[in-house]
């Protein structure tokens, strides 16, 4: 093998891995958010049965810790955040997360993963909260708060 050969496979391997990673990167993301998305489902499901047995929601996620997926913790290491507002409806409407009307996006309780970059803003349609994996609209939704 020639050094000319040599160069281009060098050069050929080299726009392989180029390519490669973003796309091996895109997939852990996809991956990740689907999770996350998976494990709100699940940690609705186990507030809502608390609702049933006690007529209230937790106060906190550590009122249910043993039924949490991952010990509540999302897949990039994050806890997931809960806030309870239905006690106080509507009077809560200032802590809970608002959509880019800065509506509030729930009327019992917030829970979601502020994603990859392991931060969130109030208004999920702020740069910071794009990443975050939301339930909103009372759980109607849950996803993306980019495609909220």
């Amino acid at each position: 093998m020639t050094l000319i050969e040599l160069m281009l496979v060098i050069a050929v391997l080299g726009v392989i891995v180029t390519i490669a990673i973003p796309s091996y990167q895109n997939y852990i993301d996809k991956t990740n958010n689907a999770l996350a998305v998976s494990q709100i489902v699940t940690i609705q499901s186990v507030i809502e049965r608390y609702y049933l047995q006690n007529q209230r929601y937790p106060d906190k996620l550590d009122d249910i810790a043993g039924s949490l997926p991952d010990n509540g913790v999302d897949p990039w290491g994050n806890n997931y955040i809960y806030l309870n507002i239905a006690d106080d409806w509507p009077q809560s409407r200032g802590p809970s997360r608002k959509d880019r009307n800065i509506n509030p996006i729930n009327t019992q309780y917030d829970i979601y993963s502020m994603g990859k970059d392991g931060q969130t803003q109030k208004q999920v349609s702020q740069k910071p909260s794009l990443d975050d994996i939301i339930l909103a609209r009372d759980g109607r939704f849950i996803g993306l708060a980019a495609d909220f």
